[in-house]
């Protein structure tokens, strides 16, 4: 048959619109910047951190997490969220401050984390309304105080690895509602390619897709032998977990044996920005990188912007 001539159904030719439209969404080249910070108690401030004024600019402040250190181990509180990161540096006043001085700068804050005063961070929910009533109290309470933008989820453990369920319903249900009452403007998550964290956050994505704006992949996650050409590869695979998602590229500033080099991260962000892939980068952690400079930051974000 002759493809000229192919009438096709009209709700077909709708779907494979949306279809290719949610293509281009995850593979065009955008300037979003993100970076975490607070989490290692360094001293960092958002002041110190490069910004460039041709890049959308997100701090994430690591962490907020629903665990009580009144308790030794810790314990999970079934959504009651409190602060963790450095409150001392990075205040409401600093980042009124720093949103006041660069008005490409959103403030999230992201959620849970791998370890808490030592101990292992994991998601734990009583019930699904119990933690969602909790989770948005006490979120709505800290985003409000601190005027931040949006959440970003990073439970990297789960009391229960086969109960995708709950882990979907309450991280679904509180975006959904927070942006619902205006609290935040947008959302992310934070899987990395671990079977249990993928099985979590593919069964949140096929649900609840529409209310996240980001996929803030841990591309670092992966060994050190990792080639650019490997980085790519393995990029390509998340386009397709997370399907229509802006998936964001990834690598650490700290020299951590056994993981990605920032160098090799860097470089493909390079050869993903010239397959016009590259829809933002984000950086684990400004903490690490205080240390050496923020070379990485500056180029990235030049890399961005151009």
């Amino acid at each position: 048959m002759d493809s000229s001539t192919l009438n096709l159904h009209p709700s077909f030719s709708l779907f494979l619109t949306v279809i290719l439209t949610l293509m281009a969404v995850s593979c065009a080249n955008s300037n979003l910047f993100a970076e975490y910070i607070g989490a290692q108690g360094l001293g960092v401030k958002f002041s110190d951190v490069p910004i460039n004024s041709d890049v959308e600019f997100h701090f994430i402040c690591s962490f907020a997490i629903d665990y009580s250190v009144a308790t030794t181990p810790p314990t999970p509180t079934n959504g009651e969220f409190g602060i963790f990161w450095d409150t001392e540096n990075l205040s409401p006043d600093a980042v009124f401050a720093i949103k006041q001085d660069n008005s490409n700068v959103k403030v999230a804050v992201s959620l849970g984390g791998a370890t808490v005063n030592g101990a292992d961070v994991y998601f734990s929910a009583t019930s699904v309304d119990s933690w969602v009533s909790n989770a948005v109290s006490s979120l709505t309470t800290i985003i409000q105080e601190y005027n931040l933008d949006g959440i970003d989820i990073d439970y990297e453990k789960f009391s229960d690895e086969n109960d995708t369920d709950t882990f979907t319903e309450c991280i679904g249900q509180l975006i959904t509602i927070l942006k619902a009452n205006g609290v935040i403007s947008f959302a992310s998550i934070a899987p990395f390619a671990d079977p249990p964290v993928q099985s979590m956050y593919q069964a949140l994505w096929q649900r609840y897709s529409s209310v996240i704006d980001y996929v803030n992949f841990q591309f670092y996650g992966y060994d050190d032998q990792t080639t650019v050409d490997q980085y790519v590869e393995y990029f390509d695979e998340q386009v397709s977990n997370y399907p229509g998602g802006n998936i964001l590229a990834s690598f650490m500033t700290e020299n951590t044996a056994g993981q990605i080099s920032a160098d090799t991260g860097l470089s493909a962000c390079e050869e993903l920005k010239s397959q016009d892939k590259l829809f933002g980068i984000f950086i684990w952690s400004a903490d690490d990188s205080l240390q050496e400079g923020f070379t990485y930051e500056i180029q990235s974000q030049a890399l961005l912007a151009s």
